[in-house]
């Protein structure tokens, strides 16, 4: 198998000349002379190994994305969310030409030593709890940055939305819709500060306008299909009659339609429901998902532009960026 040394011998020329020509470092190279290296690596069918041109150059053009809190019976497909975040982070890092290694992990902390000897260039970490971030930012020897976490930490790159007009949003939307028996489907908001960002909003806007909520109003339910078609079906066979369910994401809304369904409700005739993403099978439902939307793209190229500032060398950036959210109406939410 031909190397580097052989390669040179070939062309006449020394080892460091191949490798500036296969490292793109052609400045003092004459044309002739990088003509002939990219012939002869051609026609021997030459392949450097990246790993090899990875340490010597001390970077990967390897991007991590990690992917926490998965279990090992599950995987990020699982919620639609992940698979267009992840979506979106992979063009914006493709279209620099660099690639992605993603990882899901029950544990976030247990991937540093993996990124380290992959020596990724950076890393993209969805939903850090709050707990978490001092100690990734003080394990990982390479820019890390933020997607939905709320943290104290300074001197960080975070980008997000802004939770609170989201959760406001949907509740105004059901308001001004008639609905004032509103029960509100979630996760516990103490175990995720998106989680409870939206509530907060969402509590907000019932007190503006005189609503009578109360904790016995709020279902809770992991973000799962499954288990939100359950919760579902306690809603609407709840005694107190809820005419409208708000919900923290769109794939715990598609559970709740299924649920109200297979006990006999009708959305929206009988019971309305609202999600939040805006995920694309919003549109395949039926009926067709009111939700509140974000920008994945958005969200993944100010993540990207940011990553990039810290590899180029501004180790100084910080960013904590809550970007807007907007309702998009559909069919799943009745005027009464």
């Amino acid at each position: 198998m031909m190397n580097l040394k052989d390669i040179a011998n070939l062309a006449g020329v020394s080892t460091a000349t191949v490798s500036n020509v296969l490292n793109g470092n052609t400045g003092k190279v004459s044309a002739e002379t990088k003509a002939r290296i990219e012939k002869i690596i051609k026609e021997v069918d030459y392949k450097p190994n990246a790993m090899a041109r990875s340490l010597a150059k001390r970077e990967s053009r390897m991007i991590g994305i990690v992917v926490p809190y998965i279990g090992p019976e599950e995987d990020f497909l699982m919620n639609p969310y992940y698979a267009q975040m992840v979506a979106s982070l992979e063009k914006e890092v493709r279209d620099r030409d660099y690639y992605v290694m993603l990882r899901c992990v029950p544990d976030c902390h247990q991937v540093i030593p993996q990124l380290s000897s992959w020596n990724v260039d950076g890393a993209f970490f969805l939903g850090v709890m709050e707990q978490d971030v001092h100690e990734i930012c003080s394990a990982l020897d390479a820019p890390a940055v933020f997607l939905d976490t709320y943290t104290e930490e300074d001197g960080i790159v975070n980008v997000g939305l802004d939770d609170y007009r989201g959760g406001y949003l949907s509740a105004r939307y059901l308001i001004g819709k008639g609905h004032n028996k509103i029960a509100l489907v979630c996760p516990d908001y103490n175990e995720s500060s998106v989680v409870k960002r939206r509530y907060l909003g969402f509590i907000k806007a019932c007190e503006e306008a005189g609503i009578n909520f109360n904790k016995d109003d709020i279902f809770r339910t992991n973000t799962d299909y499954d288990d939100a078609i359950n919760v579902g079906q306690d809603v609407a066979l709840s005694k107190n009659k809820y005419t409208a369910i708000a919900t923290m994401s769109d794939i715990v809304a598609f559970g709740l339609i299924e649920g109200v369904r297979q006990v006999g409700f009708n959305v929206p005739d009988d019971i309305s429901i609202i999600g939040f993403d805006n995920l694309p099978e919003g549109e395949f439902v039926t009926p067709k998902l009111t939700t509140i939307s974000q920008d994945f793209r958005e969200k993944a190229k100010e993540a990207t532009k940011g990553m990039f500032e810290m590899i180029e060398g501004n180790k100084e950036y910080t960013l904590d960026a809550h970007l807007p959210v907007k309702l998009v109406e559909r069919q799943s939410v009745k005027q009464i």
